[in-house]
């Protein structure tokens, strides 16, 4: 099957002469795919049981007659003004108390009845016109989901929020043991005591805190499932996909991949960062390995700038090119755009898109036609395979618990573990993500960042004594799953297998770590009590700050502290792990996806590899077929 390529595709916001233009335009460049319809609620329902698809109908028909399949919308993402003003309770409530109002986008409580029933009503209709639509190979559930109202504080949120605890928790003395309700004198006696975290006078109980961010993330979940479950119950067979956005904070994408037949994903990294390269490759390896050996898609990414930020620099020549072909080579079997046409009007209208205002004699469109020939001369590419020797843990559980205030050291443990996936990245040794329950077979090292809640190690230690390597640092193995102390204090479930035990925490700054080149300006370091470890290095007082145990057939290393970039490099090297390739110069990619390599220089001059010259931005891929 040839690579999925093309964008969002928003006619109701053009008049239809444009649309015969698009099409023909689009076929110029090589676009195969459309998403249509994510944002036209109100066009396609103007009032409650009035819809109107003859527009639709048109559109779907007239890409279809022009060679473009469709990924066709569920259209749930934005509720119309007539929805929100006859249904109030729609509308998200902040931590104050304060109503966050419709005219943007998102507007909708996730756990809303009336927003539930509406958005079932519409998904309904649509699928039953379109199921059978020779355009439509796929459907694309809401949009970003949770990218703006995660989390809601309203009165019907709480209300959901109790039956999540209820159905969790079963009773409230349960509870009350899990979230250390004594303490602060919140004991609760009924679940109906029991509100969100709201704007509170000082910090809340950081094990409700937790709860609720589990809670919210289901709710989104109970969404995606509400739509999958009418569109398989009209007999639409087509693939199932809704865009993530890497690791998205407020959501646990290891729980929703399963839901999906398809998994697909938004990224835009800043063309002024010169590394954010390596945070796509994040974004890129982490949907690859939600669901392994399975192609994804790149749902979004932008043509040239966005609009979003505070000053937004323009992609350099080549370098959206590069970026497309980073996340084949990293298992992407789509590359489409936000968006085909550049909308003329509203918030994002200075947003790129594929066919800028100046029309197809620009820079941006002449890319996009590039691009697609290149892409349709790859032909049928390998399935992504375990072409990765390392495995990196990440567990949202795990960052929702340290995303709160009253901890030793403030701690950003997304940046955390992508800082140790951008050094393995640094030198070209591929990374899996993996959940912190595995599986582990088959890796050569696990590397869990500050694994701080871990809820069953059983999958860690048995990976260990089977003969693998496991490598922790500082803040690993200090909380059960409510964020609560085990008896004994720290390193209860690992602490065997590290052959150590953790006994204190300090926040330190900058130098006082006394470890590598102290270029973190706030870290924690972490006094431990050996049980048959060794000591690898030290802190400047002497006291161990890098370990390494032998347990089993394996083995395991600590660092009792955090490290900075140039220390994560080091160590990240001395793993002995082979590079995809090894030897090239800085700020150069090279990636494996089964019998294919990319190899891609993301700097801004040229380099040499070898006998051949890569100019900046330019990409060489290796099919062996």
């Amino acid at each position: 099957m040839a690579i999925f390529y093309g964008g969002d595709y928003n006619p109701e916001q053009w008049p239809e002469d444009v649309w015969r233009e698009d099409v023909e335009l689009m076929r110029r460049a090589g676009v195969n795919l459309a998403t249509v319809g994510v944002f036209s609620w109100a066009r396609i329902q103007p009032d409650e049981g009035v819809f109107d698809f003859g527009w639709l109908d048109r559109v779907l028909d007239l890409l279809h007659a022009g060679g473009v399949a469709v990924d066709l919308a569920t259209g749930t993402a934005s509720t119309p003004p007539w929805a929100t003003a006859k249904y109030p309770p729609i509308l998200t409530t902040d931590r104050a108390g304060a109503t966050r109002w419709p005219g943007s986008r998102q507007h909708y409580a996730p756990t809303s009845p009336e927003y539930r029933r509406l958005a079932s009503d519409l998904v309904s209709a649509l699928v039953a016109r379109y199921r059978d639509h020779p355009a439509v190979v796929m459907w694309h559930i809401n949009n970003e989901l949770g990218c703006h109202t995660t989390y809601d504080y309203s009165d019907q949120a709480a209300v959901a929020f109790r039956k999540w605890l209820i159905r969790k928790y079963t009773d409230i003395e349960a509870l009350n043991d899990s979230w250390g309700t004594m303490f602060w004198s919140q004991r609760y006696t009924d679940f109906d005591q029991i509100l969100p975290p709201r704007l509170a006078p000082t910090s809340v109980n950081p094990a409700g805190l937790l709860d609720f961010r589990r809670f919210s993330s289901d709710m989104l979940l109970e969404l995606l499932r509400m739509e999958k479950r009418i569109i398989r119950a009209s007999g639409a067979t087509q693939p199932i996909t809704t865009n993530m956005m890497g690791a998205f904070p407020n959501a646990d994408y290891w729980s929703w991949a399963g839901e999906l037949d398809v998994i697909s994903d938004d990224s835009y990294p800043d063309p002024r960062d010169p590394l954010s390269f390596r945070q796509a490759a994040f974004g890129r390896d982490l949907m690859r390995s939600l669901k392994p050996g399975t192609p994804w898609i790149l749902m979004e990414q932008a043509a040239n700038q966005v609009n979003w930020r505070p000053n937004n620099a323009a992609k350099a020549p080549g370098q959206m090119a590069a970026l497309s072909m980073q996340a084949v080579g990293r298992g992407a079997d789509g590359v489409l755009f936000f968006q085909w046409r550049q909308a003329a009007r509203g918030s994002e209208k200075f947003h790129s898109a594929m066919l800028p205002h100046a029309g197809p004699d620009t820079r941006t469109y002449r890319e996009i036609e590039a691009l697609g020939a290149s892409l349709a001369a790859l032909g049928d590419l390998p399935r992504p395979g375990r072409d990765a020797q390392v495995a990196l843990v990440l567990d949202w559980n795990c960052h929702w618990a340290l995303d709160q205030p009253n901890h030793p050291a403030r701690l950003d443990y997304l940046a955390e573990v992508q800082g140790w996936h951008a050094a393995f990245h640094a030198l070209n040794i591929q990374v899996d993500i993996v959940h912190p329950d595995g599986p582990f077979d088959g890796y050569a090292v696990v590397v869990a960042p500050s694994l701080y809640l871990i809820r069953d190690a059983a999958p860690l230690v048995r990976y260990v004594e089977d003969g693998g390597r496991l490598f922790t640092t500082a803040y690993t193995d200090v909380v059960d799953e409510n964020d609560g102390f085990l008896p004994g204090g720290f390193t209860q479930r690992l602490g065997e297998a590290l052959g150590l035990t953790v006994t204190d925490f300090a926040g330190v700054l900058g130098a006082e770590a006394a470890y590598g080149d102290g270029s973190l300006g706030e870290t924690l370091r972490e006094e431990i009590r050996l049980h048959g470890a060794e000591v690898v290095e030290s802190f400047a007082d002497g006291t161990p700050a890098l370990t390494r145990h032998r347990h089993g057939r394996g083995e395991t290393w600590h660092l009792a502290t955090l490290a900075g970039e140039a220390d994560r490099l080091r160590l990240a090297g001395s793993l002995g792990i082979t590079p995809v390739m090894p030897g090239l110069p800085p700020n150069v990619e090279a990636c494996a996806r089964g019998g294919m390599l990319t190899v891609i220089n993301h700097n801004p001059t040229a380099v040499t590899i070898g006998d051949r010259r890569l100019g900046p931005y330019e990409y060489l891929v290796t099919l062996d077929r």
